[in-house]
């Protein structure tokens, strides 16, 4: 099932998700929840998406970065970025900790800001310790691209949206992005 993706705006993207505990990760609700989020991230597309983007105050964030994604960036900007495919994986109640300083800058879109982008400032290096869809604790390190998306999705799930961390001049319609590229 496709779920609808709330849009900046909607008071659910500013609050602070709420944990999941153990037992509620296991439910059959948030499995199911996890499998809807997966099938709303890939059918938009996206490389990640956080419940609160789909109106679930809830701490938990499915992410991918298919190999399908990376087809229309050369070599260079894959290297650039350090961007790698990253398989589907589920993050719940994360606690993130920037292993380097928030200094690397791209561009970065989002679901819940359909059609804009913009320069955001994130660290190159990341760990986050958090549970994964059946409660198991795990620690994630995390460096480039993988980085980013992490970073992207844990503001979501404490009231941030990337628009709070960008460099205001370089926000763009993504049409007025792509024009600017070639």
């Amino acid at each position: 099932m496709i779920l609808k993706i709330v849009s900046v705006g909607d008071p659910v993207l500013r609050k602070k998700a709420r944990p999941l505990s153990a037992e509620e990760i296991r439910s059959a609700q948030i499995q199911e929840l996890i499998g809807h989020m997966r099938d709303t991230m890939r059918d938009a597309p996206g490389v990640g998406l956080a419940a609160p983007q789909v109106g679930q105050s809830l701490q938990l964030a499915v992410i991918e970065d298919k190999a399908d994604y990376h087809k229309n960036l050369n070599e260079a900007d894959l290297k650039e970025r350090e961007r790698k495919p990253v398989p589907f994986h589920v993050i719940i109640n994360p606690e993130i900790e920037l292993l380097t300083p928030a200094e690397i800058t791209f561009h970065e879109g989002c679901l819940s800001l359909p059609g804009f982008m913009a320069v955001v400032p994130r660290a190159r290096k990341v760990s986050v310790r958090c549970l994964d869809e059946q409660g198991k604790f795990r620690t994630i390190e995390a460096s480039g691209w993988y980085a980013r998306i992490l970073q992207h999705e844990i503001d979501h799930l404490n009231g941030r949206v990337y628009i709070d961390r960008m460099r205001s001049e370089t926000f763009s319609t993504l049409e007025n992005y792509q024009r600017q590229k070639q």
